[in-house]
């Protein structure tokens, strides 16, 4: 039997999600309709003449493509080689339910008893626990916040062991908004090709980039991007994408030996994506409207962020964080008297008294992040203002009577 923790995360969301009335716990950029996608896509002849028309009525409902549907490994294919070297094969990619699908699809394929793993901390909790309940050791590469949540190289490689399978990375990460730059990705993947290991690049949250220019040199790249053969990319259209229902996700790989492995693994799991899904997808990925799409998500981010960066800056005495750059989430940490407070029951209490709905770090995250709180803050713009507002009149009343940890 396979021993598992409880998933911490997506258990406390079951229990709170359906009856909060400010969620500002989920991670996904403000989710659209299919009027929304439709109106976002650029008029052309090719344009559907309505929303009820991204699926056409008279295509029979098969498997379809076993893969994955061809116009949308395709539109994919065109965003992973806009910046590379040279272009992915669409090929090599395989279309999933989700990202979780695809990040288990990797795991299986690549990891069993015995092997070692290494995986970027703090992260989404699958990405070390499925490792460890297939009988891998798992060492967790931690990010600190007094490093501005980027990690240390050398620290990594004194982690690796001859039996190292597998190197899992988040980027940009969940819960903390940071992002592992473009010079210690060089370096890593410089370094990780000597030793002809496998890298995961868990990128759900590609491309909101809310808070650094693409300009900067520290602007990171997908993965795939960097030359190693040896590199495998998941993604999704729930976060950055607005389209968690359609439950679209993928793997990506540089290399094709990767992707047939990967594969065989998927005939276990998976025969096919839905077509309806897949076809919406294309539709959403197509060069006429996945632009103004991602336009419209990067733009929420900032102006949300920025409402965000204003409740910090006036709680300040007993809220810090350090400043998300990119993705949909932010790690927040609260504090009194120099110690964390209990966070757990300040999620609680916020909830259970204004509706207001965060997620503690300490029990979905690790014992070492006590005080801190995950807010994700790409919903509606009004729905994150009347959130912390609501929040702001609750600390004002109920701070400073919440238990302290040790």
């Amino acid at each position: 039997m396979v021993q598992i923790e409880p998933f911490a995360v997506e258990e406390w969301m079951d229990e709170h999600e359906t009856s909060c009335t400010h969620n500002l716990a989920e991670t996904c950029c403000a989710s659209i309709d299919l009027t929304q996608l439709h109106s976002l896509i650029e008029d052309s002849s090719t344009k559907p003449a309505s929303a009820s028309d991204l699926f056409p009525a008279s295509a029979k409902l098969t498997y379809g493509n076993i893969r994955g549907n061809d116009a949308l490994r395709k539109n994919l294919a065109n965003l992973y080689s806009s910046k590379a070297a040279s272009p992915l094969p669409q090929d090599n990619i395989l279309i999933t339910p989700g990202a979780i699908a695809a990040n288990h699809l990797v795991f299986l394929t690549l990891v069993g008893p015995g092997d070692h793993v290494i995986v970027h901390h703090p992260t989404y909790q699958q990405l070390y626990e499925v490792p460890k309940s297939l009988g891998a050791e798992v060492s967790l590469w931690e990010a600190k916040a007094e490093k501005d949540w980027v990690p240390d190289l050398e620290e990594l490689k004194a982690l690796i062991k001859p039996n190292t399978k597998l190197i899992v990375i988040n980027n940009p990460n969940n819960p903390t908004g940071a992002i592992l730059p473009r010079p210690l990705l060089q370096s890593l993947v410089d370094y990780i090709e000597t030793k002809s290991i496998p890298i995961l690049s868990d990128e759900v949250y590609r491309p909101i980039f809310h808070s650094i220019s693409p300009i900067s040199s520290s602007f990171p790249p997908s993965l795939l991007s960097l030359g190693y053969p040896l590199t495998i990319a998941t993604g999704s259209l729930s976060k950055a994408y607005s389209m968690a229902g359609l439950r679209i996700g993928w793997v990506a790989a540089r290399s094709a030996d990767l992707v047939a492995r990967i594969y065989a693994m998927r005939h276990y799991t998976t025969i096919s994506v839905s077509m309806l899904d897949q076809t919406v997808a294309a539709a959403a990925l197509d060069p006429g409207a996945v632009h103004a799409l991602l336009a419209r998500n990067i733009e929420l981010a900032r102006a949300n962020a920025a409402i965000l960066d204003k409740f910090v800056l006036r709680h300040d005495d007993v809220v810090d964080w350090v400043k998300p750059l990119a993705g949909t989430t932010a790690f927040l940490r609260f504090h009194r008297d120099g110690k964390p407070v209990d966070a757990g029951l300040l999620c609680r209490r916020i909830k259970e008294e204004t509706g207001v709905l965060f997620v503690p770090g300490k029990e979905c995250f690790g014992e070492r992040f006590g005080g801190y709180v995950r807010v994700g803050f790409c919903c509606e713009t009004e729905v994150l203002r009347e959130g912390l507002d609501k929040v702001r009149v609750w600390m004002r009343k109920e701070f400073d009577d919440l238990p302290l940890l040790e």
